[in-house]
C-alpha cells in the first residue's frame, strides 16, 4: 500500500487518535481533511504540528471537487472515512446536518474514490482501500441477551443511526455494484482522552469536577458496550492492513455497563483522585431526568470476527481505560478552556418539541 492515506474527520475525537497512530506508529503520511465543526479540534493534533507527515486541510467531504483534487495531488493508497455528525441528541434537534454529512458526504466521497480508483494502475488499484467507520447503533436495540454480529439486520431508531445506516448501505452498494474495495467497521461506544464534552463520560467527569448535577436519562439502566479509543484505532489499522474487501467488522470492548454504573464509577474515582472537592461524595450529584426520544435500551458487540480473523482484542480494561481518561481531563484544563468558546456548555440537547 502507498505510504500516504487520506483520513476524513481527522481532527475529531476518534479521528485525531487514529491520525496520531498512523503517523507515529505506522510512519504513514496522513492527509487530514476536516471541516472543523464544533467537535473538531486541532489542539488534539498539537504533537504533529511540526511533523511533515501530517498534512491538514480544512474542508468538507461534501465538496467533491476538493476531495478529487486531494486524491489527485497526494495519491493516497487508502481513504479512511471518519467524518460524521455523531451525537444522537443533536440529531434529534437538527437531523438535516446528519443527512448532509453522514449520507451525502459519504456518497460524495465514494464517488470521488471510485473515479480515482478506476484510473489507478492495476497494482495500485488492487491495493487501494476505502475504509468506512460506522457505529453499532445502526442495529437498533437488543433485549437482555444476545449481541450484535456482522449479519444482524439494521434497525436504526434515531436520526443519527438512520444516517449512519444509510451511509453503510452506500458503501456496501459501491463494493457490489462497482467493485470499489471497501471495508466497514461498526464500533461500540468510544471513550478516552480528548473526547468533546457532550458524550456521557466526559460530561460526567467535568460536571462532577465542578459540582454540577449529573443527569442520567430515564432509570439509568440503558446498557452500552464501552471501547477505549486507542483500542478502537488499533482495530481500524488492523482492518486496513488485513481485512477482506467487502466485509464488515464489528469492534467492541466486551465491556457492558449500565449508564448508572458508569456514573457511579466516575463518582468514586473523582472522590479518590480529587479529595479536595467540597461537594464530595460526587454520587450525591446524580439526578435522573426524562429519557430522550428513541433511546435504545441495550447495545452489545460480538467482536469474535475481529479476534479470530485478524487477531485483534482490546488491550485496555474498562477500569484502566477510565482511570486514564479521568486523569487526562484533570490534567488538561487548558485543552478544555480552549474548546469552551461560548457554544455548547454541557446543557441537555435533544429536547426540542417534536412536531405532532
Amino acid at each position: 500500500m502507498s505510504k500516504t492515506v487520506l483520513v476524513t474527520g481527522g481532527a475529531g475525537f476518534i479521528g485525531s487518535c487514529l491520525v496520531r497512530q498512523l503517523v507515529q506508529l505506522d510512519g504513514l503520511t496522513v492527509v487530514n481533511l476536516d471541516k472543523l465543526t464544533y467537535a473538531g479540534n486541532l489542539d488534539s493534533l498539537a504533537e504533529l504540528e511540526a511533523d511533515s507527515r501530517h498534512v491538514f486541510v480544512e474542508g468538507d467531504i461534501c465538496d467533491g471537487e476538493l476531495v478529487a483534487r486531494l486524491l489527485g495531488e497526494y495519491r493516497p493508497g487508502a481513504i479512511l472515512n471518519l467524518a460524521a455528525e455523531s451525537h444522537v441528541d443533536r440529531s434529534i434537534d437538527g437531523p438535516a446536518e446528519f443527512v448532509a454529512t453522514n449520507v451525502v458526504g459519504t456518497f460524495t466521497l465514494l464517488e470521488a474514490a471510485r473515479n480515482y480508483w478506476s484510473d489507478l494502475p492495476k497494482e495500485e488499484g488492487a491495493a487501494f482501500r476505502f475504509l468506512h467507520v460506522s457505529t453499532d447503533e445502526v442495529y437498533g436495540s437488543l433485549g437482555k441477551t444476545g449481541k450484535f454480529t456482522e449479519t444482524t439486520p439494521y434497525y436504526p431508531n434515531s436520526p443519527y443511526s438512520a444516517s449512519k445506516a444509510s451511509s453503510d448501505h452506500f458503501v456496501r452498494a459501491y463494493f457490489h455494484t462497482y467493485g470499489l474495495p471497501t471495508l466497514t467497521t461498526n464500533c461500540s461506544n468510544n471513550y478516552g482522552p480528548r473526547q468533546f464534552p457532550e458524550k456521557l463520560i466526559p460530561v460526567m467527569i467535568l460536571n462532577a469536577l465542578e459540582g454540577k448535577p449529573l443527569p442520567i436519562y430515564g432509570d439509568g439502566q440503558n446498557v452500552r458496550d464501552w471501547l477505549f479509543v486507542e483500542d478502537h484505532c488499533r482495530a481500524i489499522r488492523r482492518v486496513l492492513e488485513a481485512g477482506r474487501t467487502g466485509e464488515v467488522y464489528n469492534i467492541g470492548g466486551n465491556c457492558e455497563r449500565t449508564n448508572l454504573q458508569i456514573v457511579k464509577v466516575i463518582c468514586d474515582a473523582m472522590d479518590r483522585l480529587r479529595p479536595d472537592l467540597p461537594h464530595r461524595p460526587c454520587e450525591e450529584l446524580i439526578t435522573f431526568v426524562k429519557d430522550r426520544p428513541g433511546h435504545d435500551r441495550r447495545y452489545a458487540i460480538d467482536a469474535s470476527k475481529m479476534n479470530v480473523e485478524l487477531g485483534w482484542s482490546p488491550q485496555e480494561t474498562f477500569e484502566t481505560g477510565l482511570e486514564k481518561t479521568i486523569q487526562w481531563y484533570l490534567d488538561n484544563q487548558a485543552w478544555l478552556d480552549r474548546i469552551a468558546t461560548g457554544g455548547y456548555r454541557r446543557e441537555r440537547l435533544g429536547l426540542r418539541e417534536l412536531q405532532k
